[in-house]
């Protein structure tokens, strides 16, 4: 069997390795379950069937090689060259080279890791993917070699880690998500039950055992949160077990004390006997076991659940308080924008004013300048009576452009509408310009004091002014 296993072989494509067994030692044996039970007569030879037969007797002749298609034993999105890949092989020949150690496992397809330590007989190798592993396993344990049959066993994984209360949203893809970040991971899984439903357990295999140190310390110094809900994620190293080969009877040292406990064929005890009596007694005590567990995980989980209820009404206050921080955030806002609107405004009317400020400074401006044009114009001012007024207008409308008396008479009496016109808007202006007394204003004309009679350089008319005589 050793000899068939060790041949290369190549096929065309294959989904499982088991129909290559019974095709390596005979492929003429295959035939249909339908030729098997057909009890009719035999049909006659063609000539095509002579040369099938023919060919068959010339396939006897020599053995036939079955090929594997190795591609096809690898999974959409598999990692390949894993640590899950990794074989142990025990009991080795001491004298075995590496090469014949490398050519056992050709055949399942490229390897990377191969390590012999040929003092205690033992060696490591790694093929591309756990299917290929596992046929390797299931064709080479047992095998002989130099009279000694190999032992073949997976690899203990030294980089993977047990991750206990998950939350239900937890999936692979966002466990594999959140240890990432501590180096590269080779497969991450939330255990399930038989139903398919999460049982808050995972598993983590990182590439190297730096990496599963990382987060494993973080992980315990830390509180590494997977979903919303403040529900830590506890990292623990994996407890490796092997749970499908187990103990088989030849592994088993036969020491003496292995030949005192087989003296006797499993049996039960029969009741009133020395047997009987502390069988009892360890049931009783593992039954206190249980009770006292199961009390434990009752209170476990009544605690649990009392966190949980008090985590709701936190997160609840906890979102209140937030509220309350952005209400109060948003009104601050609010006042700080009313303030920046005010101040716009203020800052708005201080322009207007200074604008209407500026505007009333031009026309008091203007004002004056009219004003010393007028003062320019008439330096003598008006005539303290109305008598001396009219012989000035008098004057005046004789001397325009060197005439007297050569004008129209509506010629003149155009000029004196606009010469009183003008007398009145300077009458105007003198009065706003006039300040009132510092003695208070009079009762009535004192004595000395009439219409047309010039005393001090005063007079008592609205349009009067000083003059010097």
């Amino acid at each position: 069997m050793a000899n068939r296993n060790m041949q290369p072989t190549t096929t065309q494509s294959s989904n499982s390795p088991q129909p290559a067994e019974p095709s390596t030692d005979s492929p003429a044996s295959e035939q249909t379950p339908a030729n098997k039970d057909d009890s009719g007569p035999p049909a006659e030879p063609s000539p095509a069937a002579g040369e099938a037969e023919g060919v068959a007797e010339g396939s006897e002749e020599r053995p036939t090689k079955m090929t594997l298609d190795l591609s096809s034993f690898r999974r959409s999105g598999e990692k390949t060259f894993t640590q899950r890949s990794r074989l142990f092989v025990g009991n080795l020949p001491l004298d075995m080279p590496e090469e014949e150690f490398k050519n056992m496992f050709a055949k399942y397809g490229k390897i990377t890791e191969v390590y012999i330590s040929r003092d205690r007989g033992f060696g490591f190798v790694r093929l591309e993917t756990r299917t290929l592993a596992e046929i390797a396993k299931a064709e080479l344990d047992g095998t002989v070699l130099n009279n000694r049959a190999i032992r073949i066993r997976f690899a203990s994984h030294g980089a993977s880690l047990t991750v206990r209360n998950l939350m239900p949203a937890v999936t692979n893809e966002l466990l594999d998500q959140a240890f990432s970040q501590f180096g590269p991971v080779e497969r991450a899984i939330v255990v399930t039950d038989d139903r398919g439903r999460p049982t808050g357990r995972g598993i983590v295999e990182f590439t190297n055992k730096a990496s599963a140190r990382k987060a494993l310390e973080c992980c315990t110094e830390g509180a590494l949160l997977l979903t919303s809900t403040p529900c830590p994620a506890i990292v623990e190293p994996s407890e490796h077990l092997d749970d499908e080969d187990g103990l088989p009877e030849k592994l088993l040292p036969k020491i003496p004390r292995f030949h005192k406990e087989r003296e006797q064929p499993p049996h039960f005890a029969q009741p009133g006997t020395f047997e009987f009596e502390y069988a009892s007694r360890w049931k009783a005590l593992h039954e206190m076991e249980k009770q006292q567990k199961d009390q434990v995980n009752k209170n476990i989980r009544e605690a649990k659940e009392k966190l949980e209820a008090e985590l709701e009404a936190a997160k609840h206050e906890h979102q209140l308080m937030l509220m309350r921080q952005d209400l109060m955030r948003r009104q601050e806002e609010l006042r700080r924008l009313e303030e920046l609107r005010n101040q716009e405004l203020q800052r708005r009317k201080q322009i207007e004013m200074r604008h209407e400020e500026e505007r009333r400074r031009r026309e008091e401006e203007l004002m004056r300048h009219r004003e010393q044009e007028e003062m320019r114009r008439h330096p003598d001012g008006f005539k303290p009576n109305y008598l001396d007024n009219r012989n000035d207008r008098f004057q005046q409308g004789g001397s325009v452009g060197g005439r007297s008396d050569v004008e129209s008479p509506k010629q003149q009496q155009q000029q004196q509408q606009q010469q009183q016109q003008h007398q009145q808007q300077q009458h105007q202006q003198q009065q706003h310009q006039q300040l009132p007394s510092p003695m208070g204003p009079q009762v009535g004309p004192a004595a000395g004091f009439g219409r047309g009679n010039p005393v001090g350089s005063v007079f008592d008319e609205p349009n009067s002014k000083r003059r010097r005589y």
